[in-house]
Order: structure tokens, then sequence, then C-alpha cells
């Protein structure tokens, strides 16, 4: 099977899948459900957890299996809300200067003598540095 499916909730990947999945499927090492919403490539991770697929009946759990007839596991599932969560996290953490999370880059240095100097400014540093001039201080 080239496919490469990964249980929602500890990102294991599931070995030995039969398709279609069936409600009764769980991951071995977490034995969270796999037939669950959160693991359909229809569920929609806005905060509310609504499905896309509108003929679709309101499943209340989430993290509960389901007998919904319009699941389909979704492929790599873990991986990519993983890479876009890291993503999302290093763009917060640079907007403010900071080393991202997780990052292999070492620590900004605090005002060293010469290396702050060497450095471009941002449009942001730029601005904060006009209005400073300008309200004199």
């Amino acid at each position: 099977m080239s496919e490469q499916f990964h249980c929602w909730q500890c990102g294991k990947a599931l070995e030995a899948l039969i398709l279609p999945m069936s409600r009764r499927e769980e991951c071995i090492a977490c034995h969270a459900d796999q037939h669950v919403c959160k693991m359909c490539v229809f569920f929609n991770d806005s905060g509310r957890g609504d499905c896309r697929e509108d003929r679709a009946e309101w499943i209340s759990d989430r993290e509960r299996a389901n007998f919904c007839d319009y699941f389909k596991p979704a492929v790599g599932h873990m991986d990519n809300k993983n890479m876009a969560n890291a993503q999302a996290m290093a763009e917060f953490a640079e907007l403010f200067g900071e080393v991202p999370p997780f990052s292999n880059k070492a620590a900004p240095e605090k005002a060293e003598s010469g290396k702050a100097a060497d450095r471009p400014k941002t449009a942001a540093q730029i601005a904060e540095q006009q209005l400073r001039d300008l309200l004199g201080g």
C-alpha cells in the first residue's frame, strides 16, 4: 500500500490497515478510535469541528468512532497538521524577533556591540526609530 496513514491522536503509523476502514479500527499504540471525524479528510479543524461534507450528519463527539457514510481517512494527516502548526509558531516567533520553539538556531545575542548594527533593520524597526525621533524619545 503506497498510502501511509497515521493515528490522529499520537501520530504513530497505522500498519496493516485494511480499507475501507472498519468502525472498530483503533491505534495499537494509544488505542484511540480511528474511524473518527478528526481522521477524516472532510474534517474542518477551524475550532468548531465542522464537516466540509454538506450531506454528512452532525457528529457530537469528533474523537469517538462513528457511522458516517462519508468518512474518508486522511493520508499523512498528523504530519501535515504538525508541519502547519510548527510553521505558524515559527512565523509568530519571527514576528517578535524571537527564536522559534523547536528550532536549531541559537538564541539571538542581546545588544552586543557591533553585531546588532551590522544587521539591516526591519521595516518595523525603522518605523519605531522614526516614531522615537519624531517624539524626541
